[in-house]
């Protein structure tokens, strides 16, 4: 009797240190791994690729819905497929959100579907599991089923926001599902223990069931990006060893480590500073805290500073945000889109207003904006219309002083030529990625307690466990403190 026993605590042994190894060696990793058939979540991907692009099949050739309704907000969708189910919430609500930010169903589905992922193993303390499509466009992350209500439950503000403020820094929460995997637990043997069956209990819910949500990359395209940095705006715990510079691991720096440097945006500064104000403003009234601020910076090429300061490419880029270039370009004159660009930018308006004839702008006007010009025989136009009522635009002075006014009050700017456009600034030198996320963290019970917990072991010291609005304060102080 006495040799089964040492059999079995041999065994029992042997799995807690396989187990232990398995953890160790993923702490020690950093940075991004591609998910292929030895990869212990191969099967699981394997599976949301699957689901996602029979999700997404049908919404390919939908027509666009004009109006979200509540019951968008609540919709819940499954599919079953071999082995596994998906469930898709409020579906249609992110699909407006995709279209919105000129993502097409295709485009999307081919990004979530084709060609492995990629596992992203960083420094943070979060117990996610983060996955990257394998053109880098698009996170997946696991999420609880708290924090994913939380979103749903929030997802009409949230929507409201970046109607509201089109540019907004926030993170663009593109689908929220839940993928179960069916099966059963079999004993194999009289001989497995409690703590062994405990253990692949534990091992075969996690993986089993799990919600996560599909959000854009704040660092795409990101083949050119040096260093990353996530900030919380406080001290404690807010420093990360850097990697050794013959290795490359993606390290993700903290506060600590950014302190004597600036985010250098010039003229694009102000802007920058109101947006998180207005966004922290927002994540205040949810009653949230411990969100970060994504940093990234690459050096712009000689072409892109030049770009940036043509005065064609301005004048073509701001006429595409009124979307009415012959409006812009011929009814309001120069003179108008100088200010307009000024607007967005800081360019030296006198010497720009004093040319008596405006610099010649090669501009290509599409089907839409060419219908706008009625021209007589002798080719010079008479009367611009606008194509949807009709009616001539100089009779229409008030609706371009009030879409100036709109622009104004929502925030924007002129948007870099650059994929992934929201979340890109441009500063003389550098390019920088901004980006708002992890926003589920409620100033609940818990928090409270952890907050008094800190303020007695960290006295007079910074710590992200505060109050919401002692967060969000802090947050823009640190921007506030850390641009020019």
């Amino acid at each position: 009797m006495e040799k089964p026993r040492k059999q079995k605590q041999r065994r029992s042994g042997t799995v807690g240190r396989r187990l232990w190894s398995r953890l160790t060696r993923r702490w020690r990793l950093l940075g991004l791994f591609e998910i292929d058939e030895e990869h212990e979540f191969y099967n699981l991907t394997v599976m949301m690729k699957e689901g996602l692009s029979a999700m997404l099949e049908p919404t390919i050739d939908q027509p666009e819905q004009d109006e979200l309704t509540a019951d968008d907000y609540t919709k819940e969708e499954s599919q079953v497929h071999e082995g596994f189910e998906l469930q898709t919430y409020a579906g249609p609500v992110f699909a407006s959100l995709r279209r919105s930010l000129d993502i097409s169903e295709g485009a999307y589905q081919t990004s979530l579907s084709s060609d492995c992922y990629l596992q992203f193993i960083s420094n943070s303390k979060s117990k996610a599991d983060f996955f990257l499509t394998n053109d880098k466009c698009y996170f997946l992350k696991t999420q609880s089923k708290r924090e994913a209500n939380f979103l749903l439950s929030n997802l009409k503000g949230y929507m409201e926001h970046l109607e509201k403020y089109p540019h907004s820094l926030m993170v663009r929460f593109l689908g929220v599902h839940r993928i179960i995997i069916h099966g059963d637990i079999k004993r194999e043997g009289p001989c497995l223990d409690a703590v062994i069956l405990l253990s692949i209990y534990v091992i075969f819910y996690v993986i089993c069931q799990k919600y996560f949500i599909v959000m854009q990359s704040v660092f795409y395209p990101d083949e050119r990006i040096t260093t990353r940095y996530d900030v919380k705006g406080c001290e404690v715990g807010r420093w990360a060893n850097p990697s050794p510079k013959d290795e490359q691991p993606i390290t993700v720096l903290k506060d600590m480590n950014f302190e004597g440097q600036h985010i250098n945006l010039g003229e694009q500064r102000s802007w920058l500073v109101r947006q998180v104000q207005i966004d922290t403003e927002f994540l205040h009234s949810l009653n949230v805290l411990d969100y970060s601020i994504l940093l990234a910076h690459q050096p712009l090429h000689m072409d892109e500073i030049d770009q940036n300061h043509d005065l064609a490419t301005l004048v073509l880029r701001t006429t595409a945000y009124v979307h009415r270039v012959s409006y812009c370009v011929q009814i309001c004159g120069y003179r108008e889109v100088t200010l307009l660009i000024h607007m967005f930018r800081s360019v030296d308006i006198e010497s720009d207003l004093t040319e008596q004839e405006p610099p010649k702008v090669p501009v290509t006007l599409g089907e839409e904006d060419s219908a706008l010009l009625k021209s007589d025989p002798s080719g010079s136009p008479t009367t611009a219309v606008d194509p949807g009522t009709g009616i001539p635009l100089q009779e229409l002075p008030h609706r371009h002083s009030a879409e100036l006014q709109e622009f104004q009050v929502q925030n924007r700017r002129l948007l870099p030529e650059f994929k992934n456009p929201v979340h890109v600034v441009d500063g003389p030198e550098l390019r920088y990625f901004v980006g708002v996320v992890d926003i589920f963290t409620v100033y609940g019970l818990k928090k409270r307690l952890e907050n008094l917990w800190k303020r007695i072991r960290f006295p007079g010291r910074a710590f992200s466990t505060v109050s919401p609005p002692a967060y969000s304060h802090r947050f823009c102080q640190w921007v506030q403190n850390h641009t020019k």
